[in-house]
C-alpha cells in the first residue's frame, strides 16, 4: 500500500510543477489561494483539513480525499477523528458517496502502513 501513497503524491507533484511553469496568473493565484485558504487563522489547521475532507468527500473528489487525507495525517489527526469525519461526510453525501468512502479508508491505511 505504500505505493499508493507515493504514486500519488510523485503524479501530484509532477503535474503541479508543470501547471506552475506555466505563466497562467490565474492558475498560480488559484493554487496560491488554497494554501493560504488552510494555513494557521481563526480556524486551526486541523479543523480545516477536516472541513475540506467533508468537502472533498461529499463532491466526490477522491485526489482531494486523498490529499486531505494526507494532510490530516500531517497534523496528527487520530485515526478515530478521521473516520468519524468521513462519517459525517458520507452522511452528508449520502450512499452514493460510498465508493469514495472505501478508497479514503484504503487510502488512510496505506499511510499508516507508509508512516510504520
Amino acid at each position: 500500500m505504500i505505493d499508493k501513497v507515493d504514486e500519488f503524491n510523485a503524479y501530484r507533484q509532477q503535474m503541479n510543477d508543470k501547471i506552475l511553469s506555466e505563466n497562467n496568473k490565474v492558475l498560480k493565484r488559484i493554487f496560491n489561494l488554497d494554501t493560504n485558504a488552510f494555513a494557521e487563522g481563526a480556524l486551526d489547521k486541523r479543523t480545516k483539513e477536516l472541513l475540506g475532507l467533508v468537502a472533498s468527500l461529499v463532491l466526490r473528489c477522491d485526489d482531494c480525499v486523498k490529499y486531505h487525507l494526507e494532510s490530516s495525517y500531517k497534523e496528527n489527526l487520530s485515526r478515530d477523528e478521521v473516520m468519524e469525519t468521513l462519517s459525517i461526510g458520507t452522511l452528508i453525501g449520502g450512499t452514493i458517496v460510498i465508493p469514495h468512502l472505501r478508497r479514503a479508508f484504503e487510502y488512510w491505511e496505506a499511510l499508516e502502513t507508509a508512516h510504520e
